[in-house]
């Protein structure tokens, strides 16, 4: 009776000896099959800088609204020729209405216009977020982390973000299912930025407008603000060195 317990402790090191040998050796090729961080290749792109608009690579509002209602056009011709004898299609298409009682194609063009009306951006990125700064329109801010990330929401709207793979997205939902998203890419030598602009609502074809920039050296502020309680925003000019 005394002796067993001896003996149970020899037999759980005489099974633990054999589990040892039964476990995979750690090899070289087991350490250089983790993941490893291509520096040439980062997580996030950096879009940091001025950007200005390159007005010769980006879609005019007016030419993108009048080649959609050509494309609409034909494709009512064709389903005229091909329903000659029904009912109801002498009545002329809907060209630029909505068929689910959203905008319609002109007013959805005109808000695509307007969001796009800035021809410089100047974007600020740290480890932590992305900061679009617009000229006369809202900051776009982003964080870098994965998921998607709800940077503002109240009874006037939503706004959330996120990554897909390389590209920086934001949605903005606003009131009467009205949708703008946002799609940010940048060039493989970071000298150009590419915007696509869509706009939705109720869940209605939107309309897309694609916006050019390139990357531009931004003359020196002359003056240096801050925002105070008592008088507000207050500016001082900067004295030149």
């Amino acid at each position: 009776m005394i002796a067993f317990p001896c003996q149970l402790r020899g037999w759980r090191l005489l099974l633990g000896a054999l589990l040892l040998l039964w476990l995979p050796p750690v090899t070289a090729q087991t350490t250089d099959s983790l993941p490893k961080l291509n520096l040439d290749q980062p997580l996030r792109p950096d879009f940091t800088g001025s950007w200005e608009k390159d007005f010769t690579r980006s879609d005019s509002w007016d030419t993108e609204l009048d080649r959609l209602i050509r494309i609409r056009q034909e494709a009512y011709d064709r389903m005229r020729r091909g329903n000659a004898g029904d009912i109801g299609l002498n009545q002329g298409p809907a060209l630029i209405g909505s068929s689910r009682g959203g905008a319609n194609l002109v007013d959805l063009a005109r808000l695509a216009e307007y969001i796009t009306r800035q021809t410089t951006m100047t974007i600020a990125q740290t480890r932590f977020e992305v900061r679009i700064e617009r000229e006369g329109d809202a900051a776009l801010i982003c964080g870098i982390e994965d998921g998607v990330i709800t940077s503002f929401s109240s009874e006037h709207g939503t706004e959330i973000c996120g990554w897909d793979r390389q590209q920086l997205i934001f949605q903005v939902r606003l009131p009467d299912e009205l949708l703008i998203t946002y799609r940010f890419t940048l060039s493989s030598d970071r000298q150009s930025l590419n915007l696509l602009v869509s706009v939705s609502s109720h869940g209605g074809d939107p309309f897309n407008l694609r916006q050019a920039y390139t990357r531009y050296t931004a003359p020196a502020d002359e003056f240096n603000c801050t925002q105070t309680l008592s008088r507000g925003r207050v500016c001082s000019q900067v004295s030149p060195l």
